[in-house]
């Protein structure tokens, strides 16, 4: 199943820090304007500061749906986006990247700490296993994941990963080339079944 006509919603993960590269801002917020342009709403954390905000401020400034699905405990003044379409407000962390989920038909992870990688990866191992068939995207931003790939390369000539499932981590370092190779992708479903022992 190819994804071309049926992409309505990105989820983006990324950092909320201050103080980091401009670089990483610049390319936040043509990620958010990238997704308006293209007429794909976007689904993020909630939060104001650090790629957060520069990718949501991106998308409202394309005109874009913005939704922002913030934990209790961060929604404040200080952390949480006061311009978006709609904000919603989860108790837990597992509650807010469950609805994320639910509400997205892609996911892209941007340039980011503990949290970014967190839902990255658990993104990525439901996919492993057929929870989901939704593509997943890393915006590989002045090479910051590069370390990160060389890692997944290693894992896979180690067998813990299959060259299927590697290779279904989309990368670029251009939003709009990254959601079109999103826009074609193809879910591993005989990799899923080897890995689930099924097959």
């Amino acid at each position: 199943m190819q994804y071309k006509d049926t992409m309505k919603s990105i989820c983006v993960y990324c950092g909320s820090a201050d103080g980091i590269s401009p670089d990483f801002l610049s390319a936040a917020r043509l990620t958010g304007l990238t997704l308006a342009r293209r007429g794909l709403a976007l689904v993020y954390g909630g939060g104001r500061t650090g790629l957060m905000g520069a990718v949501a401020d991106g998308a409202l400034e394309g005109g874009g749906e913005v939704t922002g699905v913030i934990v209790e405990s961060m929604n404040t003044p200080a952390l949480a986006h006061p311009g978006l379409t709609r904000l919603e407000v989860a108790p837990t962390i597992h509650e807010r990247k469950r609805r994320m989920y639910e509400l997205s038909d892609g996911y892209i992870a941007l340039p980011g700490g503990f949290g970014t990688l967190d839902e990255l990866f658990e993104t990525l191992t439901w996919a492993q296993i057929g929870v989901h068939e939704k593509p997943v995207g890393l915006l590989n931003v002045g090479g910051y994941y590069d370390p990160l790939l060389q890692m997944l390369d290693r894992a896979e000539a180690e067998k813990f990963l299959f060259p299927e499932h590697r290779r279904s981590l989309l990368c670029h370092a251009d939003p709009s080339r990254l959601l079109d190779l999103m826009a074609e992708h193809q879910h591993p479903h005989e990799a899923v079944k080897r890995w689930m022992r099924q097959g």
